[in-house]
């Protein structure tokens, strides 16, 4: 288990590294996307602001889980990205849905590896330490 947990690891970090990476040197280039797609891409671009900030958080996360320093938190971070890249391909460009379907089963797999770091976070009636 240990193995599979380390290259599930490795793999969602390269790809949110490299991805992230992307965001900002533009060596992989976009393919056709439906109008639809290209429209939500569009306006996120036009704010000027959130796709740096969410390139940058690609990168660094994807930099901790490749370098396997705090995981659990990369894995938090990234758990919101994974489901909205999951809800843009189901409705919007469904030819990358495959591709964020298994993104998001790695994604799974390392928080239920690294459950019992999550203990305290899932405790319903969690109180203050002070």
């Amino acid at each position: 288990m240990r193995i599979a947990l380390m290259i599930a690891r490795y793999i969602l970090g390269l790809v949110f590294f490299v991805f992230g990476l992307n965001g900002f040197f533009h060596f992989i280039p976009f393919g056709d996307m439906p109008d639809a797609a290209t429209a939500y891409m569009g306006a996120l671009m036009a704010t000027g602001y959130f796709f740096p900030v969410l390139k940058g958080t690609e990168v660094v996360c994807g930099a901790l889980l490749l370098a396997g320093r705090f995981v659990p938190l990369a894995l938090v971070v990234l758990a919101p990205i994974v489901v909205q890249i999951l809800l843009f391909h189901i409705f919007l460009e469904p030819g990358g849905t495959m591709v964020s379907v298994v993104w998001a089963g790695l994604e799974i797999f390392l928080a239920w590896g690294y459950r019992d770091a999550f203990a305290g976070v899932l405790a319903p009636n969690a109180s203050p330490s002070v």
